[in-house]
């Protein structure tokens, strides 16, 4: 009998497990310090996502340094190291195919605080304030 493809609904929830088993295993990857880098050794870094394509053939890995400082040589780091993270995460993932990895700076912070400093704004509270009193 032949095997049943995936159904949209079920494609969606795999590639959001698999990127999270990735996520997984690239922070167990530098947090026990197997990356023989200099600058990733001597830096603290978190992966805080992994989005994956739907084909899992690529996946894209967020990651911040621990106070955000140099970020940019961490990720340059991380890129030069892109093939031993690869072999890792295809060994302990256990795919048919091994995702490629690219590593980019996580902003999403920088985003949520820049939202936080425009919600403080004094006129954005006054808006605020209005439509609570036309309520």
């Amino acid at each position: 009998m032949a095997k049943q493809p995936f159904t949209a609904e079920q494609q969606s929830v795999r590639v959001l497990k698999v990127g999270e088993r990735v996520r997984h295993i690239l922070s167990e990857l530098l947090a026990r310090g197997e990356v023989h880098d200099d600058v990733v050794s001597a830096s603290h870094i978190s992966v805080t996502e992994v989005r994956m394509t739907p084909d899992l053939r690529h996946a894209t890995a967020y990651v911040k340094p621990l106070l955000g400082a140099g970020e940019d040589e961490v990720v340059h780091a991380l890129r030069q190291n892109t093939a031993f993270l690869q072999r890792e995460v295809a060994q302990r993932l256990g795919l048919k195919f091994a995702p490629k990895l690219r590593f980019r700076k996580d902003e999403s912070f920088a985003e949520a605080d820049r939202i936080e400093a425009l919600l403080r704004d004094p006129k954005v509270l006054r808006d605020l304030d209005e439509d609570d009193e036309g309520e």
